[in-house]
């Protein structure tokens, strides 16, 4: 009996050393990761997702969402920590946070925003993330989970950033749900309170938001596709979302003369942002062969040579290499087949059916005990018309063959290996860069005359009518400034 009561001691002992107290929710919470070591997981995190994630960058944007985002940080319940505030080169219509204080935004959103309130409202949503440790608790929640598994837990909606993901894991988007959510929403409509922002911003984003989402179901019928749904953030709360209205008005009301709204002056901190593909950032390193009709994005700043026998990318500092080789497609051979035939393989590491662009192939690291010196490291075969394109990457560099230096270029190699693709027109021509612009509406001024005179897709007054906030009808009024693309 002394026995067991020494045992209930001590597991009581062990698991209140593992609660750590939230100063966001008030209570303790019962996690096995200090601060530290949050921190330090965000820390890692980040430094793997801006190596494969393409940022945007614009000092005087990336400052000013900084400042919000600071501002906002100050009035949260962990202000202690830093925090760090990225611009995602990405179209997607999305944000989210990491771990210890990392929290980003897609250049995407921010074309759909209409102040500095509603900019301020996703950044609060996300810090409420960081204050209140969902992510830790996430974790603590889950069996096994790693490092790995929070990122594929965070990364929801946004397609660049998902890819991020697949350095660790290739686990499904889960999102936090919808009680995590809200508690993000009151967190974050508080913080805003306290900073001098308009909590109701939260509410009129969800509306923006709920327009895209109805514009994608909309344009999905007509053009008869499945619609996709939409994860990212504020994903979970319906239209008239009676809980966020109440957690909102719950933070107070700040008096009229005293709202931060600032929608002049994020127009002027917006006007010339890229809208939809930044030709110039996808195309940055890539390879297009026109006589063999393929395309390949090679890692940022390596060198590319199209040898006799071979296409080989090389590092800066010469430490890795990708080679492309081809040859005639052995008739209806499964690609798993020709890749174990091609390198005298039973088995190989991290193995994996591609199936890209219409294209198939199979893909996998040849195993350390079986590599020879002159082996790649990861190996690919992709089936393209009648001809096989064998891709592969090396590590020259043997001497730092640490765990995460290997990671790190199997990241690379994987990334080209997933970008081969068949060439396209565009590929050849190089596109114009559209960018967002404000002018003030006329008496003459409607969407449908804006849109035949701008160049942005088939749906471009749908597009416009997003923009402004307008969708699915209404006009500008006289001397209103309005977002046009040019």
């Amino acid at each position: 009996m002394q026995y067991l009561v020494r045992l209930c001691v001590a597991l009581l002992f062990t698991v209140c050393a593992a609660c750590a107290f939230n100063p966001a929710t008030n209570r303790p919470d019962l996690v096995l990761m200090s601060e530290d070591k949050e921190i330090s997981i965000g820390k890692e995190m980040h430094e793997k997702l801006i190596e494969s994630t393409p940022i945007y960058r614009d000092p005087v944007l990336a400052a000013y969402v900084d400042h919000v985002g600071q501002k906002i940080a100050v009035a949260s319940d962990r202000p202690d920590i830093k925090y760090h505030f990225t611009i995602i080169d990405s179209q997607d219509i999305n944000a989210f946070a990491l771990p210890g204080g990392y929290v980003y935004i897609n250049r995407g959103l921010l074309t759909y925003l209409h102040s500095e309130a509603e900019m301020a409202a996703v950044l609060a949503h996300e810090i409420g993330h960081i204050t209140a440790r969902h992510a830790v608790r996430q974790k603590t929640a889950s069996t096994g989970a790693s490092a790995a598994s929070v990122l594929s837990v965070l990364v929801t909606g946004s397609r660049v950033v998902g890819d991020a993901a697949n350095l660790w894991s290739t686990a499904a988007v889960k999102g936090y749900g919808r009680e995590m959510e809200l508690e993000a929403d009151r967190f974050g409509a508080q913080y805003m309170f306290k900073a001098g922002y308009d909590p109701e911003a939260m509410i009129s984003v969800i509306g923006i938001l709920k327009d895209q989402e109805t514009f994608a179901r909309r344009r999905a019928r007509i053009e008869g596709k499945k619609p996709q749904t939409y994860h990212g953030v504020f994903s979970t709360h319906p239209r008239n979302d009676i809980r966020l209205q109440e957690v909102v008005k719950a933070a107070g009301t700040l008096p009229a003369e005293n709202k931060d709204i600032k929608v002049a002056y994020y127009r002027e901190k917006t006007d010339g942002l890229i809208y939809g593909d930044n030709a110039r950032q996808s195309n940055k390193n890539r390879f297009n062969h026109k006589r063999l009709g393929f395309s390949l994005l090679f890692p940022d700043g390596w060198t590319v040579a199209n040898e006799r026998s071979s296409i080989v990318g090389t590092a800066p500092d010469n430490s890795a290499k990708i080679t492309i080789k081809v040859a005639k497609r052995d008739g209806n051979q499964p690609a798993d087949m020709a890749l174990r035939e091609e390198y005298d393989s039973n088995k190989f590491e991290q193995s994996e059916k591609l199936d890209q662009y219409q294209l198939e192939g199979y893909t996998g690291k040849i195993s350390s005990s079986k590599k020879k010196g002159l082996d790649p490291d990861r190996v690919a075969i992709i089936y393209y018309g009648s001809r096989q394109f064998m891709l592969e990457g090396k590590i020259i560099d043997t001497e730092s063959q640490e765990k995460d230096h290997l990671e790190h270029y199997d990241t690379l190699f994987l990334t080209s290996i997933r970008s081969f693709r068949p060439l396209r027109k565009t590929d050849i021509v190089e596109k114009d860069i559209r960018r967002l612009h404000y002018v003030k509406a006329n008496e003459k001024t409607t969407f449908s005359s804006l849109a035949k005179h701008m160049e942005i897709g088939e749906y471009a007054e749908e597009q416009l009518r997003l923009l402004n906030g307008y969708y699915p009808r209404g006009e500008p009024e006289p001397g209103e400034w309005i977002k046009i693309v040019k």
